[in-house]
């Protein structure tokens, strides 16, 4: 699915005409139809990001989404999802958002979660203002607490 909504990103499609493709097409399409809409820019997709000399990983999407500067992250999912098993991919997002902002002098302020099931159902989950803050804490407190461990 991933590659898809990539493809679609950069207007370079991706067919899959086996029966997992078929599946990941209407995911992606469900995506591209109810969630990216609110997208008004990209920056970049599959982005790779990186704090210097602390960490890296890649953005699924780097946008101006819902008229804010944000990271957006596709997620499948097996059943609809509760915004509080987000905490991990929230603190991910933030690591993302932490590393654009540090490596540009960009001011990221919001994390978005697009996420859709096998059967089609979409959710989307923005992170933003105080909650973002409360998991830039928290993702700071961890990456303090594995540098001090590792440290030892």
């Amino acid at each position: 699915m991933h590659s898809i909504l990539e493809g679609y990103l950069l207007d370079k499609p991706i067919l899959d005409a086996t029966e997992n493709g078929a599946e990941a097409h209407r995911m992606a399409q469900t995506i591209i139809d109810k969630g990216l809409p609110e997208l008004s820019e990209i920056n970049g997709s599959e982005a790779v990001l990186y704090y210097p000399d602390l960490y890296a990983g890649s953005s699924d999407l780097v946008g101006v989404y819902m008229g804010r500067d944000s990271i957006i992250d596709f997620k499948t999912t097996g059943k609809p999802r509760k915004d509080e098993y987000n905490d991990g991919y929230y603190l991910q997002g933030v690591a993302y958002l932490e590393a654009h902002n540090q490596v540009y002098g960009s001011e990221l302020d919001q994390v978005v979660l697009l996420c859709v099931t096998p059967d089609c159902f979409f959710q989307k989950f923005v992170l933003n203002g105080a909650r973002l803050r409360q998991y830039k804490w928290e993702w700071l407190r961890r990456l303090d607490e594995y540098y001090s461990n590792r440290n030892r």
